[in-house]
């Protein structure tokens, strides 16, 4: 699997420091969760951070905008720098719309769903998608338990793609550790985003390898 570490969880006071670590370290991705406290309950950070962790990274920038209507900024962070950028379906009603914008701009397109919402609701798009990010926790706060029973989703998920061979990539993201990422790999997972089960850990290095050697 690929590894996404989640900046929302590094120690912002440090923040150079930090990503420079994570590369080091081996991530795949740089994941950037952005709120706008509309659509999830928190605030975190808009294109203008986004610029200015582009500016000091060469890891592409995975995006995951929990905003609502995001066809409004998507030019905004892909001017920024963001390399893949996932938008939440319960947040707007122009996702073909914001996937072909996306794509025009040449960066990968994700769709992200909430624990609640059924495959079967974004189903339609899938072939469409670069990626597909799936939610195993209640998107605003990092560090929350991981929920097992969306993996019933994540494996529906991967045998959509799979029976239809789609070139959509599935990303797990919410409470990922090495405890549980051997569960998100069996259920089908290509991408696993982790914030705290890196950044709270002494050794990043071995974090992600121990998340990118779960699979079996």
């Amino acid at each position: 699997m690929r590894v996404a570490p989640s900046i929302i969880a590094a120690n912002f006071a440090a923040f150079q420091k930090e990503i420079k670590r994570i590369e080091k370290a081996g991530a795949d991705l740089l994941h950037l969760d952005v709120m706008d406290g509309v659509f999830v309950p928190n605030l975190t950070f808009g294109p203008i951070v986004v610029d200015a962790i582009n500016a000091i990274t060469d890891l592409e920038l995975d995006t995951h905008l929990m905003i609502v209507n995001p066809e409004n900024y998507l030019k905004q962070f892909i001017d920024a720098g963001a390399d893949w950028i996932s938008f939440h379906c319960e947040a707007t009603k122009e996702t073909d719309a914001c996937l072909e914008y996306i794509q025009s701009r040449d960066k990968k397109a994700g769709l992200a769903i909430n624990p609640s919402t059924p495959f079967a609701k974004i189903k339609q798009y899938v072939e469409k998608l670069d990626y597909l990010l799936i939610m195993t926790v209640n998107p605003g706060f990092y560090g929350q338990e991981f929920m097992s029973e969306v993996l019933n989703k994540v494996e529906q998920a991967k045998n959509y793609i799979n029976e239809h061979k789609l070139s959509c990539l599935l990303e797990v993201d919410g409470g990922i550790n090495y405890a549980n990422a051997c569960l998100v790999s069996q259920a089908g997972a290509d991408i696993v985003v982790a914030g705290a089960g890196i950044f709270k850990q002494e050794d990043y290095t071995e974090a992600i390898e121990r998340l990118r050697c779960s699979k079996v």
